[in-house]
């Protein structure tokens, strides 16, 4: 799988799975700085290469600590993350991808009992389940969805895993709707990527627009991938030649150097150079 397909689904994985949530108090300070350090680190490769030990350190963690909700969620953030975005094929991608969504669903099912049925019942007993889980599980509940996004998109050829994104669409809409002001703006990217996910079999396009727009504007337009997604799941799905331009200007015009943001913003650049070069035999 290309690398920055999915860019976007590491910062905020980064971001929820740090090791607060799984080391001692002494230590938790760790975890914070050094997720802080990836998100703003400018070489993409580097973190490639300095991701898997932090893989590791998570499984050494799940020793002996297997219904440990929180760590299992961890880790689903992380091995998600990582096949999604830096593992170097798609039979490895799909393996991570796997992982991580199995680790999502042990981490909720730990956690919320009728979810462990999630993935076997009908959609409608799935969305009424959904429905009673506590405000309070919101961030285990994002954790699902964008597991299940990843391993969606790393098995994109997979018809049983496309049978999946109603579910995961209302996963993060849930999700969405349990945080209300405290929504991680993240989460309509998500949204976004699922309701134009192969736009030629239809999709949600407008829904999803709006969805990727929403997420721009939560970040004050610092999240770059949040436009690159809208670049390739609505504008080019659409042949929208002016709103192609438009993005691509703003896309590789404006600084990667953003809080919380830069090493997705740079491979967000990275691969929309490519794009953008190629608009006109696109179109």
């Amino acid at each position: 799988m290309n690398r920055s397909s999915i860019l976007m689904l590491v910062a905020t994985s980064l971001l929820v799975s740090g090791c607060a949530s799984l080391m001692s108090n002494a230590a938790s300070s760790f975890g914070n700085n050094l997720s802080s350090s990836i998100l703003n680190q400018d070489d993409p490769d580097l973190v490639r290469a300095g991701m898997p030990a932090y893989l590791l350190l998570l499984d050494s963690f799940l020793q002996g600590e297997e219904d440990n909700p929180a760590i299992l969620a961890s880790a689903a953030t992380m091995y998600a993350s990582y096949g999604a975005v830096f593992a170097n094929d798609e039979a490895r991608a799909a393996k991570l991808t796997k992982r991580g969504r199995d680790y999502a669903d042990d981490a909720l099912c730990k956690t919320i009992e009728e979810s462990c049925a999630w993935r076997s019942i009908s959609y409608d007993a799935f969305a009424s389940s959904l429905g009673n889980v506590d405000e309070k599980h919101a961030d285990l509940i994002f954790t699902y969805g964008f597991a299940s996004l990843a391993y969606i998109r790393a098995n994109s050829s997979d018809w049983n895993a496309l049978a999946q994104i109603p579910q995961a669409t209302a996963v993060m809409q849930r999700y969405i709707d349990m945080s209300g002001a405290a929504v991680n703006p993240s989460a309509h990217t998500y949204l976004c990527i699922l309701m134009t996910f192969r736009g030629e079999m239809g999709g949600q396009m407008d829904a999803g627009r709006a969805h990727c727009e929403q997420a721009i504007t939560l970040s004050d337009n610092r999240d770059l991938s949040a436009k690159l997604e809208f670049l390739k799941g609505y504008a080019r799905a659409r042949y929208d030649r002016e709103l192609n331009d438009k993005l691509c200007g703003e896309i590789l015009n404006t600084t990667p150097y953003a809080d919380g943001y830069t090493l997705t913003n740079v491979m967000a650049q990275e691969e929309a150079l490519v794009l953008c070069a190629e608009a006109d035999d696109y179109f």
